[in-house]
């Protein structure tokens, strides 16, 4: 039986907990009387409670983030209702800040905010030797990072063969972007080179084949990007996929080179443009090169085979309806891979916060804290905007309709086609989830056709192409009167990359 139980709620079974195992391999010599057990925010709190309550563990230690926070809550209330003696250490983005105004805070015994590796190590062996410290909130400071044990070990080998694993060499943003938590920490720490790949090496060998930096700025340090990259690219053989987030002014050639080399969907980046807006880029202090971007992102979709996954951002302080259309176009034309639509959320800490008074910021006071108006756009407009947002990320970014959505891209103002598309959708079926694939493809074809007045052959043909490069095995209904020749479904070979980015292929 534990004396130390951590645990959350991942938002999927796909998900890790990284920062757990980072608590764990710092435990130090408590680490034998620690266990970790994860769950999903789907499951049932008392069932949860039972199952960690069998450990009879002193001490609970609970990562909470704003995906699961209602859930941890009602979790705590139970685990204190039943073991009133149970000590509970709360830890996590979501409880660093703010922590007056939080039920769930009230609820636990200790927080801990911030980088907690040898924050909670020190607070459970004071506990453990049978004393209470008196301060319920435990602030801790940046760590020098090459004093952590490496969590890497703490990863079963069924993570390794089911799972995304979530690895780090730099922790700090030098950006400020005011919606953004890592604006708070501008202070990059960076664990050393050497070490960090003798830790990926042994990942590998022990078959990790999926990997996702969380570093905020993977190419910061464009020497060391370089390096990690060669790393991972001489071992390409293995079937690897890795996920990092680069900004995308800052491609040297020694980077452009390395990529080039890279399988086609083996590597993707991630590129947080925003907005295009310049005066919204000044108000957000969003620091970056718009013209260096735009070329850089049309040159790695030309002369590479990475996976580009750009973000924008509705609702930000002074952007327009009109003046977010405008972005969305000049990116769309560009055609990449994916692009992530995310409505405005005022995370807690974040000095986003700083315009609400000014620009009329109305946010939902639940998670996940998305914005519900502003003085430029109005309710009924973020409810539009977030299923535009839906049925974008289900028909374009999922890579099941490319012809279509090359068709969509190529309209004088796309944003305003997709969003006609969205409406029409959305008074049809009344829904955005919970939608068949086969269904989609008939969907399309109405709203394409009926909605927005588009030649039924065009339609057809479009959508005929993109069935025979998917996953159905007889054509759906639209496919079937005799309007266009009988598709047939093409094989495809199986694929050792996510099944998204296989798809874009």
């Amino acid at each position: 039986m534990p004396d130390i139980l951590l645990t959350t709620l991942n938002a999927r079974y796909r998900h890790t907990a990284f920062g757990l195992r980072y608590l764990l391999a710092n435990l130090a010599e408590l680490r034998p009387r620690a266990l970790l057990m994860e769950f999903e925010c789907s499951d049932v709190p008392e069932e949860l409670a039972e199952t960690l309550l069998q450990q009879a563990p002193r001490i609970v230690g609970i990562g909470v983030y704003l995906w699961n926070v209602e859930a941890c809550t009602q979790l705590v209330r139970l685990l204190k209702r039943i073991r009133p003696d149970l000590v509970i250490v709360l830890g996590g983005p979501e409880v660093s800040f703010e922590t007056d105004e939080q039920p769930i805070v009230h609820e636990a015994d200790y927080v801990i905010c911030g980088e907690g590796e040898h924050l909670f190590y020190t607070l459970c062996r004071t506990l453990l030797a049978g004393q209470r410290p008196p301060a319920k909130i435990q602030r801790a400071t940046p760590l020098d990072l090459s004093t952590l044990v490496l969590p890497y070990d703490e990863y079963a080998d069924s993570d390794l063969a089911n799972r995304l694993l979530y690895v780090e060499r730099s922790r700090g943003c030098p950006y400020r972007c005011a919606f953004c938590l890592s604006s708070l920490d501008n202070a990059v720490r960076t664990i050393p080179l050497d070490r960090f790949l003798r830790a990926m090496q042994h990942l590998l060998d022990r078959g990790a084949r999926q990997f996702k930096f969380v570093d905020r700025t993977f190419n910061l340090d464009e020497t060391a990007c370089v390096a990690v990259l060669e790393f991972f690219l001489s071992q390409m053989d293995l079937g690897l996929f890795l996920h990092v987030e680069m900004v995308p002014d800052r491609l040297s050639p020694a980077l452009q080179a390395v990529m080039q080399q890279f399988p086609p969907g083996a590597l993707q980046v991630e590129i947080g443009i925003q907005s295009f807006n310049a005066e919204v880029q000044a108000r957000i202090q969003r620091r970056w090169d718009p013209a260096r971007t735009m070329a850089n992102v049309g040159w790695i979709l030309a002369q590479t085979g990475v996976h580009v996954h750009t973000d924008l951002i509705v609702g930000l302080p002074g952007e327009s309806l009109a003046s977010f259309a405008a972005g969305f176009d000049q990116l769309a034309r560009l055609n990449p891979h994916e692009i992530q639509v995310g409505i405005l959320k005022r995370l807690r800490g974040a000095p986003i916060q700083a315009h609400t008074q000014a620009f009329g910021m109305v946010y939902n006071p639940d998670p996940p804290y998305d914005l519900l108006c502003n003085d430029l756009l109005d309710f009924a407009t973020l409810r539009r905007l977030k299923r535009f947002a839906r049925f974008w990320d289900l028909l374009c970014n999922s890579g099941r309709f490319p012809q279509v959505c090359g068709l969509l891209g190529q309209q004088p103002e796309p944003f305003y086609a997709f969003l006609a598309l969205s409406d029409w959708l959305f008074a049809a079926i009344g829904r955005t989830h919970e939608i068949a694939l086969r269904h989609q493809f008939d969907w399309l074809y109405r709203g394409l056709t009926e909605g927005l007045g588009w030649e039924p052959a065009v339609v057809l043909a479009a959508l005929a192409s993109d069935f025979q490069g998917g996953a159905l095995r007889e054509p759906p209904d639209c496919l079937r009167a005799g309007l266009v020749e009988q598709p047939v479904r093409q094989r495809r070979e199986k694929q050792a990359l996510p099944a998204r980015q296989a798809r874009h292929l």
